[in-house]
């Protein structure tokens, strides 16, 4: 069975060897020695002031929402071309989501659009990054700048890409990545948040870690999102092996891009201008071709291949948001097309090029 994707690992023994020493401490989280190094380390790999880690993305963009101090029952603009867990940690913020477009191009936030959105209720602007293809982060703060509106990226796709020659994670306010097992980069489960306001570091530590600041003192109330040492090391083996990682990823792509590129029918994501390219999906719609995208989809099934209907459906059209004013696949056509037709095939560094093209094989016979 070829899987949609395959989690990168270290060597077993190089995990072995990173983990060894939590046997002698036994300290096992509570920001121990392994979180702390990985912190500085993805620090430096990403460019960016301050990262904090956290056990998992969700729990990572829902607290940094909440850090910003935004008004409960504010707007909050935002796309449904994504995961659930991007509009749940809005409303679970007591925030409202509005729903705006996205472009034909790359499939994020049609910036365009955005203005049109605005009212004095809202608050901020949760754009994603989808599949690794940034949005118009220039038009973005432009836009913000303007109406002096937060921007919060989703940016769990998006690890380690750079737009012109800037790590993705210093645009905004804040960015989130997932650290996923199913992610370019992973820590088993994790994620982060990245940010250059010195002041948003004491309050996301305390909301992640019960607002405790020493053995008696207790500032704030917070949760608990720690990311644990296991997991922090794991994230130290794979960070040594990112770079090769996307290398690897790339050749895929390309091969795919090969055998799949130019037929009537399916449409490719194009190459952003300017962009070093972390190659975390490979989105195909199917649109008019010989084959309809769940055909497709089933297809490639018998087959033993798992491909993924990402993103579908819209978090506009799910049961717990269709009673939003803003809710309605409808309201957001472009998004609505993309996800009747898209399908992301199988993707992972060490998918092989007979596979690919065995993939290709019965996507075009």
């Amino acid at each position: 069975m070829i899987n949609v994707t395959r989690s990168s690992m270290p060597s077993f023994e190089e995990y072995c060897e990173e983990v060894r020493g939590l046997w002698d401490s036994c300290w096992l989280t509570n920001m121990g020695e392994k979180h702390r190094a990985l912190q500085a380390q993805l620090e430096g790999y990403l460019d960016v002031p301050h990262a904090i880690l956290y056990t998992n993305g969700h729990l990572a963009l829902e607290n940094v929402i909440a850090a910003l101090g935004l008004p409960a029952g504010g707007e909050v603009i935002t796309t449904p071309f994504t995961f659930v867990s991007t509009t749940h940690s809005i409303v679970r913020n007591g925030l409202v989501p509005i729903f705006c477009d996205v472009n034909e191009r790359d499939y994020t936030i049609d910036v365009t659009k955005i203005e049109a959105l605005i009212t004095d209720r809202t608050v901020a602007i949760v754009p994603v990054h989808v599949y690794g293809n940034l949005c118009d982060v220039d038009a973005i703060e432009a836009i913000a700048e303007k109406h002096n509106l937060k921007v919060i990226y989703d940016a769990a796709h998006a690890f380690g890409v750079k737009y012109r020659g800037k790590g993705v994670a210093n645009f905004g306010d804040a960015s989130m990545f997932s650290f996923h097992a199913t992610k370019v980069y992973n820590t088993i489960e994790g994620g982060a948040v990245c940010f250059a306001d010195d002041a948003l570091v004491q309050v996301l530590n305390d909301m992640k870690n019960f607002g405790i600041r020493g053995q008696e003192k207790i500032a704030y109330v917070g949760g608990n999102a720690k990311m644990n040492e296991f997991q922090a090391a794991m994230g130290i083996c794979n960070l040594r092996h990112v770079d090769d990682e996307i290398a690897k990823r790339k050749a895929v792509v390309e091969r795919y891009r090969t055998r799949l590129g130019g037929v009537s029918g399916l449409k490719l994501c194009a190459d952003q201008a300017d962009t070093v390219h972390n190659y975390a999906y490979f989105p195909v719609v199917f649109d008019g071709y010989k084959y309809t995208r769940d055909e497709v989809f089933e297809k490639l099934k018998k087959n033993e291949i798992i491909a993924r209907k990402y993103f579908y459906p819209l978090t506009n059209d799910i049961d717990c948001y269709r009673e939003l004013p803003t809710a309605g696949a409808d309201k957001t056509p472009i998004a609505k097309y993309i996800a009747d037709r898209v399908l992301t095939l199988p993707l992972y560094a060490d998918l092989a090029a007979e596979d690919v093209d065995r993939i290709c094989d019965l996507i075009l016979e």
